[in-house]
């Protein structure tokens, strides 16, 4: 799995995870709904252990570029509520920062 792919399924499920509570607490949905936002936070945070970086810290860091686009998206397909061009100004800023941390070139000392 690319890192690329982890950091897509570890955004979607920590999103949906966090819906699932926003959605108990803020909307008045079943406690239920904490089941498979547990599950949900649980395999997000195994996705992000198989991102290829040599450092935890970098890793989440890279992450944050990808779950700042993910989180606009899931707004738009799930919540109704379209990016504007400041939300996707920011996004693409995100994005390239996320490609700065975990492409750019390391040295090896």
């Amino acid at each position: 799995m690319t890192s690329l792919a982890a950091f897509i399924g570890a955004a979607v499920l920590e999103i949906a995870g966090c819906f699932a509570f926003w959605s108990w607490l803020k909307l008045g949905k079943s406690a239920l709904w904490l089941i498979p936002g547990v599950i949900a936070l649980a395999g997000f945070a195994y996705l992000l252990t198989l991102v290829d970086a040599a450092f935890a810290g970098r890793a989440y860091a890279a992450y944050g570029g990808i779950y700042i686009a993910a989180a606009l998206v899931w707004g738009w397909m799930i919540e109704g509520q379209r990016p504007d061009t400041w939300d996707l100004t920011g996004a693409a800023i995100c994005l390239v920062g996320m490609a700065v941390i975990l492409f750019g070139p390391r040295s090896l000392a």
